[in-house]
């Protein structure tokens, strides 16, 4: 009986734990909120951007029939190398490699190091080289051989963490890793790959990366309503926590769009967000909400993509992808929304805005559909 009412009286405090938890972080954002309307209304003013999306049904995404592939296993990730003419594309624990031409996939390899879902795939440019990364806790770096086949050259060992998002700089001396035990991982290559920082400032799983075009700053998104701005300092070396943004509904992907602006998906929300830096104290906030559809529950992976060759938003939501253009004015044109009627989707656009290839659970197929003007 006494222990009965012990774990009752557990049970009644852990109850109270959770309801102040939750009411102060319903206050915090709130007040946040109430801080930032005078910068809000400075934005607004300074740069007349409207947040409203204009219809352009002249620029349209299209199917290329008869070229899809059938793949039955799960495929998390799909990367094109920097001239469109490699494809990568995850098969469970295996890697595909496919040669793209004339817009027609032909597999010339499959890779089979890693021992868990790969979760991530990310092209090098300066160099023919890609990096993967896995629940199995690895990140190897693979190489093409005089032989134009791709061996492992490096494995990174990740020891308890898996990675679930993955960033590279332009320089690609810097790999930057969101975990499943809540951090963020920073890889620095000197002589070597060694892990040089580690954030703990998440205490969610860390599902969203993305590092500006000056490559001075990192933003982050997880389960734990909370988004991070992280800056590199001015020697170089090492990074620091500049804001930790409170949110009303956690999200799996964000992007910056320029240095002063990012976008930031909510999970299972109509709308996108839009954070703005103010002039005034160098704090990102919430200049703008964009409508965007959506349909069943989201799933992570799929990351965010800011094409800037064509001011191009890539931007997964539930079953759907959204496509919105970003005009000169400022102003947020949505060009089309593909419904593949499953939220198990996942991929990505070349970096030239050409294609958009996507392995979906309902289809089984990975397609590829082709920008048309009209």
């Amino acid at each position: 009986m006494l222990f009965l009412i012990k774990f009752l009286f557990f049970l009644i405090q852990v109850f109270l734990q959770v309801i102040l938890i939750k009411f102060h972080h319903f206050l915090k954002y709130h007040q946040i909120q109430f801080k930032h309307q005078n910068q809000l209304k400075q934005i607004k003013q300074q740069n007349n951007i409207k947040g409203i999306i204009k219809q352009d049904n002249n620029y349209q995404f299209n199917l290329i029939q008869n070229h899809s592939i059938q793949q039955n296993q799960r495929c998390n990730a799909i990367a094109f190398n920097k001239d469109n003419s490699i494809v990568l594309a995850t098969c469970e624990n295996d890697i595909k490699v496919f040669e793209f031409k004339q817009e027609q996939l032909r597999q010339t390899q499959i890779l089979s190091e890693h021992k868990d879902f790969v979760t991530t795939l990310n092209f090098m440019k300066k160099s023919n080289q890609f990096i993967s990364a896995s629940f199995d806790k690895q990140i190897l770096i693979w190489s093409m051989n005089h032989n134009n086949q791709w061996i492992r050259q490096q494995k990174l060992n990740g020891d308890s963490y898996s990675s679930c998002c993955l960033v590279l700089n332009k320089n690609e001396d810097l790999i930057i890793l969101g975990c499943n035990d809540n951090t963020i991982k920073f890889w620095m290559k000197q002589n070597e790959w060694l892990c040089s920082q580690t954030f703990t400032d998440h205490t969610g799983n860390v599902c969203g990366l993305s590092l500006n075009d000056q490559q001075n700053k990192v933003i982050s998104c997880g389960y734990d309503y909370l988004i991070l701005i992280i800056e590199q300092t001015l020697q170089g070396y090492k990074w620091n926590v500049i804001q930790k943004i409170s949110i009303q509904m956690f999200g799996y992907r964000l992007c910056f769009i320029n240095d002063n602006l990012f976008a930031f998906q909510s999970y299972n929300q109509d709308l996108m967000h839009v954070y703005e830096m103010s002039i005034t104290n160098k704090q990102y906030i919430k200049t703008k909400d964009i409508s965007v559809k959506r349909g069943g529950k989201c799933a992570f992976f799929f990351p965010q993509q800011y094409i800037h060759s064509k001011c191009l938003l890539v931007n997964k939501n539930g079953c759907y992808v959204n496509l919105i253009r970003k005009n000169q004015n400022g102003d947020f044109i949505s060009l089309q929304s593909i419904d593949y009627g499953t939220s198990d989707l996942y991929g990505q656009m070349s970096e030239d805005g050409e294609y958009l290839i996507t392995w979906d659970d309902k289809s089984k197929q990975i397609q590829i559909r082709k920008c048309h003007y009209e």
